[in-house]
């Protein structure tokens, strides 16, 4: 049996999208590749879990009222508030 992947971000962790995020089919009142989050829309996750068929970390993010997206890892990124983070230390 394989271990589930090791989830890189945590319950309640504010991320920002790190591309345009597109409806894949799970939002039925808007069109199919409609946009559904801007990239660089900051966000909170608001659960954790694991895809099975390839065990890889998926991570329901709450971009607004009414708009929780399913997420891979590859699609955000950490949120860092301006003035923090490693551009502004190295400065």
């Amino acid at each position: 049996m394989i271990e589930p992947a090791t989830p890189k971000y945590q319950w309640g962790q504010r991320v920002r999208a790190s591309i345009d995020l597109l409806n894949d089919g799970s939002f039925p009142e808007q069109p199919v590749d409609a946009l559904l989050v801007h990239s660089g829309d900051v966000g909170e996750i608001v659960q954790v879990g694991t895809h099975v068929d390839t065990n890889s970390a998926v991570y329901l993010v709450e971009f607004g009222p009414n708009r929780v997206v399913g997420c891979l890892e590859a699609e955000i990124v950490p949120f860092e508030p301006p003035g923090r983070g490693p551009a502004s230390e190295a400065a």
